[in-house]
């Protein structure tokens, strides 16, 4: 049997390696995707082939993530409940597809992952594995009894490890769970269960990797400005990027002035409540730009028609439904909506903050001679809104007369 298993090097996946070959007798094979993790993915093939991978694949999937995975999600403004940027999820569909690839490329019997059986990313691996390769079988140890109570915690992992002479650097008081990619950063479990937790406490400073303290940013603000054509970003302060340039560079600038910090809760599609705690510098920037860019160019209705769809978009995301007619749809809607979202947008950035302070389009709906209160003539003449008032307010003068005597009687 061969198996190919996502590997992150870290202590569950070092134990799969070991755990699945023994259980099934199999050849294991591990892959890793490069979706910007940077430094964490250094000596992963060494480490896996020493860990009983017969194999390791780790594939560059940075610049294809960036534009067919982020850049689609950022043209809809997608935020989920509201507040999250959606950076784990966004990367999933991505990570599945080219596990699968793998998979292919190799005659693998099955998959493996080590996502947990109480979180979203086992969901979110399985759709992708199901829409793209829907004969392939799927290994799922921790939703194996036969697993879970071999390894009821993380002690019995690095013992196994131990004894295994599987190297890892673990520490089973590790105080939180960190998920890294082009996009943000995720925090989870540990001290941050408790939702009273504040983690912004001196002593938990050094858990923040992309940003810093909003309090220890510059005193003086920074402006930016960003190019938009056709509701993607191509240029940063007057520099061509492509889209991995893009994220990159507002990583940094907006890392520097403490921006991009969320801290929710949220619930996951298995049906609980979950606290998280996210760094998505560049990608707020990217969010608050590209939404005053659509404020100048998009028609109003058609703005609105968008707006009532992105909670639909932003759970479908969310819930692991990339690969799935209905986001396709969607997303056709979307990439048509932004035909004309192009041009410049400026932001001041300050402690944390982000501030639209200018907008600029040569497909503007912006008329100055419209808007303005001075006087001057244009296309609106004010008497017509005598009978635009006086129409829109029939029903609810036939209202109030019928609930008028409604309680005479």
């Amino acid at each position: 049997m061969k198996i190919v298993l996502a590997y992150s090097g870290g202590l569950d996946t070092s134990v799969l390696v070991s755990w699945l070959k023994e259980h099934y007798s199999a050849e294991i094979i591990t892959f890793a995707a490069d979706v910007g993790q940077e430094e964490e993915l250094d000596g992963l093939e060494a480490k896996a082939i020493a860990t009983g991978a017969s194999k390791h694949y780790t594939l560059d999937l940075v610049d294809e993530f960036a534009s067919d995975f982020i850049f689609p999600m950022m043209r809809a403004n997608a935020l989920y409940e509201g507040q999250y940027l959606l950076g784990t999820s966004i990367a999933r569909p991505l990570i599945a597809k080219s596990h699968v690839e793998i998979a292919e490329k190799e005659g693998a019997d099955a998959v493996a992952h080590g996502a947990t059986g109480k979180g979203n990313d086992q969901v979110r691996f399985e759709l992708g594995y199901a829409a793209l390769a829907p004969d392939l079988k799927i290994i799922s140890p921790w939703r194996m009894g036969i697993f879970r109570e071999t390894f009821p915690g993380r002690t019995e992992m690095i013992d196994y490890c131990k004894a295994h002479k599987i190297d890892v650097e673990a520490s089973a008081s590790k105080p939180y769970s960190m998920d890294r990619n082009l996009l943000h950063i995720s925090y989870e479990a540990g001290i941050l269960e408790d939702p009273w937790f504040d983690p912004t406490v001196a002593s938990n400073k050094a858990m923040y990797k992309l940003t810093v303290d909003p309090e220890d940013a510059p005193d003086i603000s920074e402006y930016i400005e960003l190019d938009f054509v056709e509701g993607d970003c191509v240029k940063v302060n007057g520099t061509s990027m492509d889209p991995s340039g893009v994220i990159k560079t507002l990583n940094v600038i907006a890392g520097k002035h403490g921006v991009g910090r969320v801290d929710i809760v949220e619930n996951r599609f298995v049906g609980m409540k979950s606290r998280g705690v996210y760094e998505t510098p560049g990608g707020t920037i990217l969010l608050q730009a590209h939404r005053n860019m659509e404020s100048i160019t998009m028609d109003r209705d058609l703005m609105h028609l968008r707006d009532s769809l992105i909670p639909k978009y932003a759970q479908l995301i969310y819930n692991g439904f990339w690969y799935t007619p209905e986001r396709e749809a969607l997303q056709a809607l979307i990439d048509e909506s932004q035909r004309s979202v192009t041009g410049t947008v400026r932001l001041k950035l300050y402690k944390g903050t982000v501030t639209t302070v200018g907008r600029k389009s040569p497909f503007s709906l912006y008329d100055e001679a419209i808007a303005s209160m001075e006087g001057v003539v244009s296309d609106y003449d004010p008497d017509d809104a005598s009978g635009f008032i006086r129409l829109n307010a029939l029903r609810l003068r036939k209202r109030s007369q019928i609930l008028g005597k409604s309680k005479d009687d």
